[in-house]
């Protein structure tokens, strides 16, 4: 099992979400901008948001993890991080699901994610399973 693990202060992700032609105006899908609108004020917005945001970056060190002592098999700069998708069922709970190029990479489909928020900061931890990557 590979395992990532990320923080995100809230404040300083929602100075960076706001500035025009920053990188994190497309790393949310559709999905999650959706719910992310569903909550009641702006500053609950951007800590469910930061919460994504760590989560995604939890994901990209488990997987990363995965590779340790070879080269990545992608490099940062060509993530594109709205095929990382935290995917919420009706009750809230949360996976990681992938698509496009990350997806076909990766291979993993039992991707697990936990999110948690405390004052100014967003948590997430994610883990990969064994055996479940290509070859």
């Amino acid at each position: 099992m590979s395992i990532g693990i990320d923080i995100v202060h809230i404040p300083k992700f929602a100075e960076q979400l706001d500035i025009p032609g920053s990188r994190f105006e497309q790393v949310f899908t559709p999905l999650e901008l959706r719910v992310a609108a569903t909550k009641p004020t702006r500053s609950r917005r951007m800590e469910h948001l930061a919460g994504r945001w760590a989560a995604k970056e939890a994901f990209i060190k488990a997987w990363g993890q995965e590779s340790y002592g070879k080269p990545p098999l992608i490099g940062e700069d060509q993530v594109d991080w709205s095929e990382i998708q935290v995917t919420p069922d009706r009750w809230g709970r949360t996976i990681i699901t992938l698509s496009g190029a990350i997806a076909q990479q990766c291979g993993h489909t039992n991707i697990q994610v936990s999110i948690s928020h405390d004052g100014d900061y967003a948590t997430a931890i994610c883990t990969l399973p064994t055996g479940n990557q290509p070859g």
